[in-house]
């Protein structure tokens, strides 16, 4: 076995099939995205000529306008996404260190808080799509506010935010289980030692546990940026098939029912290109602020 992890063409053997398998389904999609998002138009048969536009597919995407609502679906995308790390995360970061610092109870409040990750995202919103129409007005009468016109989901200014919350409920308990696990790890003499120096409660959470899971608190924010960016499904269900509110649900519009098909292949690399550099701008972050420590440890030295 040595011998064979040893020679590299029989890595490559191994290796070789996984790469093809990944370049075919991934790699060369986004090429070919890519290159339609360059031309006119997508050639409608074999043999049609199309001709080359450059950028001008993404010039057009962010030309203001009435009739361009995209540079709009890009802002409410950010918006969702500031929503996920500044209320969602902390939800979720909470509840893991209620659990994971020994609640009566843990394993059930921690597989109820669950649930709702292996529930279709179609029934979720089915879901919360007869609450907005049947409890939450009554809700509403009761406490005597006032009911958005043409209801939460048909009122301009509300429904893309009542058409949120339910991916940011979905998707609380999936955080909080990575988090969890990540705290569960922390050894426990570590505990036991914060809490002979008189660490506990908020003191030991954010001087002791949450600092030692940043990696755990990286893959979350990672999932959550890229989740905001491409979020369609839940938004799709609970309004109206024409709404271009979001970068994926513009891109599915542009293509399936008004067949631009390369100006939605331009939105479809944007969305790929903005995941991308949001990515890599938080591992630079993450990078500095974990090797910050180490600089002054050196310094001393």
């Amino acid at each position: 076995m040595k011998r064979v992890l040893s020679n590299k063409w029989s890595i490559a053997v191994f290796v070789l099939p996984t790469v093809l398998f990944f370049t075919y389904i991934v790699i060369y999609p986004i090429f070919k995205t890519l290159w339609y998002s360059l031309l006119n138009e997508i050639p409608a048969k074999v043999g049609d000529q199309s001709q080359f536009a450059g950028l001008q597919h993404f010039i057009t995407m962010f030309t203001p306008g009435r009739r361009n609502p995209f540079p709009g679906a890009v802002i409410n995308s950010l918006l969702y996404a500031a929503l996920s790390i500044f209320v969602q995360l902390p939800f979720s970061m909470f509840i893991a260190l209620l659990l994971a610092n020994g609640t009566k109870g843990e394993s059930a409040y921690r597989n109820i808080f669950f649930i709702p990750v292996v529930i279709s995202s179609v029934v979720v919103s089915l879901l919360w799509g007869r609450l907005y129409k049947g409890l939450l007005p009554q809700i509403f009468e009761s406490m005597g506010w006032a009911i958005p016109k043409n209801g939460f989901l048909g009122n301009a200014d509300t429904k893309i935010w009542f058409s949120f919350l339910p991916s940011l409920w979905q998707y609380v308990g999936y955080h909080m289980l990575l988090m969890y696990g990540a705290l569960k790890s922390i050894p426990e003499d570590v505990i036991e030692a914060a809490t002979v120096d008189g660490a506990s409660g908020a003191k030991l959470a954010f001087r002791i546990q949450i600092p030692m899971i940043k990696p755990m608190l990286k893959v979350c924010l990672s999932f959550s940026l890229i989740g905001s960016f491409k979020l369609f499904d839940t938004p799709w269900v609970l309004l109206e098939r024409s709404n271009m509110d979001l970068p994926a649900l513009s891109m599915y519009v542009e293509m399936f029912t008004n067949h631009k098909y390369s100006y939605a292949s331009a939105e479809a690399i944007f969305i790929v290109l903005e995941c991308l550099v949001f990515t890599v701008v938080l591992n630079i972050l993450f990078k500095d602020r974990d090797a910050s420590p180490l600089r002054r440890r050196r310094g001393a030295a």
